[in-house]
């Protein structure tokens, strides 16, 4: 565990900010920026990751050549540095111990279990495996939301199919795991991404 300057405790390993001192929300830049003291106490770690990095209290970002061509694109610097790592979507439980809850999904792979090292973590219903009993991934290149069965004992059921291999995800499927039903809502497609 890690404490932060304010005095909570958190796991280091789930959280690269102490998620208790909260974000700011920069709608301009599309992206969550945490609070103005970590931004001021992180500067030094950007420093040294980026040093031809231009920054600005509540703005980072880094001159990062793609190519030896360098095409003079400026990025914003990588999110695990800063603390950011947006929603994409949302499982909803409609069925189950925990119904009524909310688990986020976020970029990339995203392992589903009753312990609280998962990425998502149903801690409610006994039948889930403790670990990686299934895994959702969204591509952000391809834009595209999958589901994969884990390396667990028990099934996965998509819209009531077994998942046998990855299978894509489309909005309102229903997911079930243990006795646990799912609805699966997007935030990121064709319309929105995170850029």
């Amino acid at each position: 565990m890690k404490r932060c300057s304010n005095g909570h405790y958190y796991d280091e390993i789930k959280h690269s900010l102490c998620p208790h001192c909260g974000v700011n929300i920069d709608l301009n830049l599309g992206v969550t920026m945490p609070k103005r003291s970590t931004i001021e106490d992180d500067l030094s770690k950007t420093q040294a990751i980026f040093p031809n990095a231009s920054t600005e209290i509540g703005k980072t970002v880094a001159k990062i050549p793609t190519s030896q061509h360098d095409d003079g694109k400026t990025i914003a610097v990588i999110r695990k540095e800063i603390g950011i790592d947006p929603v994409v979507g949302w499982l909803v439980c409609v069925e189950g111990p925990d119904k009524g809850k909310d688990y986020k999904i976020r970029s990339e792979r995203n392992f589903i279990g009753r312990s609280e090292k998962m990425d998502i973590c149903i801690s409610g219903d006994e039948a889930i495996s403790r670990e990686n009993h299934a895994i959702i991934s969204y591509s952000p290149k391809k834009r595209l939301f999958r589901i994969y069965p884990g390396d667990s004992r028990g099934l996965v059921y998509l819209n009531d199919e077994e998942v046998i291999t990855a299978d894509e995800l489309q909005v309102y499927d229903v997911i079930e795991i243990g006795k646990t039903k799912l609805i699966f809502i997007p935030f990121c497609s064709k319309h929105f991404e995170w850029d």
